[in-house]
């Protein structure tokens, strides 16, 4: 019986984590660096040593020698992929998603995208749900 609750706690435990995983934040490019350099160092200086940084090639190196390339490093590599995927369409999107929330309180407010970022990140108790979770996710809050 302790046996099998022990059990149930794990899983309750894993799957916890598993949904708060789900819904975190974005992380920012710099965080994603260090996030790819600590999990991925020894796989980039064994299979991309001297290839530049710009233009995703260590992503794209570290692709071509998947299955060279650590575990960790392949799960790191797709889950910071993903969340800067995310945040990109993100910020691509929180001009139309806070249409109705920027018109209801961001009247008066200077033209330009930034001058409306700011006033909506700065409105969180007046924004609705989908703008402020967009705002969020786009890094800018």
């Amino acid at each position: 019986m302790q046996k099998r609750s022990r059990i149930f706690s794990c899983a309750l435990f894993a799957t916890l984590v598993a949904a708060s995983v789900v819904r975190a934040e974005t992380i920012s490019f710099a965080d994603a660096v260090s996030t790819l350099a600590q999990a991925c160092s020894a796989d980039i200086k064994k299979h991309c040593k001297g290839v530049n940084l710009a233009n995703n090639s260590i992503q794209q190196c570290l692709q071509q020698h998947e299955a060279e390339v650590s575990p960790t490093c392949t799960t790191t590599l797709g889950e910071v992929t993903n969340s800067i995927q995310q945040r990109l369409e993100a910020q691509a999107s929180v001009t139309k998603i806070c249409r109705e929330d920027a018109a209801r309180v961001c009247h008066g407010v200077a033209p330009g995208e930034a001058n409306l970022v700011n006033c909506l990140a700065r409105a969180t108790e007046v924004v609705g749900k989908k703008c402020s979770q967009v705002i969020t996710d786009a890094g800018w809050r």
